[in-house]
This record gives structure tokens, C-alpha cells and sequence, in this order.
């Protein structure tokens, strides 16, 4: 059963996706990177991210989720990360520099406020 799933209640141009528990290589292989593929296609990558709890990554999944970024370097426009997990909160901090594109946390409880910063201009 894959730890990711694509939420479809968002704005027409923004990919949406919840994440939970253990994430494995293949919910990389066979969510996310396709929508990311067809949402490249389409135009700039507008993403929100929920994590609603984490139970950790397999080193699969840690090197899917170092390269995606890397190999789709233009086309990043804003990537809203909506999650307590106070250690995520802490590494967008820190290393939010890196990513391709504008990144921006977001607590749980304002999911929307999230939707409405990855859609803005």
C-alpha cells in the first residue's frame, strides 16, 4: 500500500500530494514522479506537500526524493510543505536554500493558507 497519495481537491495547476509513514522508493517511482512529470509538461511545478505523521524513508526513497529536484531543475515555482513534524519544519529551514524554486512551511492546520501561497503569482 503506497505511504503517498495524490490529494485531488486543489486548484487546477497545482499538484497536491499526503505522504505518511515509511516512504519506499517505489511511492516515488510510481506517484510522484509521473504527476511531477505531467505537471512539468503542463507548466510550472506549483506542489503542496502534507505530512501529517513520518515513520522514516528507505536510502530508495532518500536518493529518489535528493535527485527528483536536481534532474527537473527549471520549472519549480513554489513547493508548500504542510506538516507539525517539528524536525521537517526545522531541515525546510535549513536547507530550503537548495531547492529549486520558493519553499515555504505551513503547520497542519493551515493547509489552505498553503493552497492559496503555491497558487499565487
Amino acid at each position: 500500500m503506497p505511504m503517498m497519495k495524490m490529494l485531488t481537491d486543489l486548484p487546477a495547476g497545482i499538484l497536491g500530494v499526503e505522504a505518511s509513514g515509511t516512504l519506499r522508493a517505489e511511492d516515488y517511482r510510481d506517484v510522484l514522479l509521473p504527476a511531477i512529470s505531467a505537471a512539468a509538461r503542463a507548466g510550472d511545478l506549483r506542489v503542496v506537500i502534507v505530512i501529517p505523521g513520518f515513520d522514516g524513508i528507505t536510502p530508495g526513497a532518500l536518493w529518489q526524493d535528493l535527485t527528483m529536484g536536481v534532474e527537473r531543475l527549471t520549472g519549480w515555482k513554489r513547493i508548500a510543505l504542510v506538516t507539525d513534524v517539528e524536525w521537517m519544519r526545522h531541515m525546510t529551514t535549513l536547507f530550503g536554500w537548495m531547492t529549486p524554486g520558493e519553499v515555504k512551511q505551513f503547520p497542519l492546520a493551515a493547509r489552505d493558507d498553503a493552497v492559496d501561497w503555491a497558487a499565487a503569482s
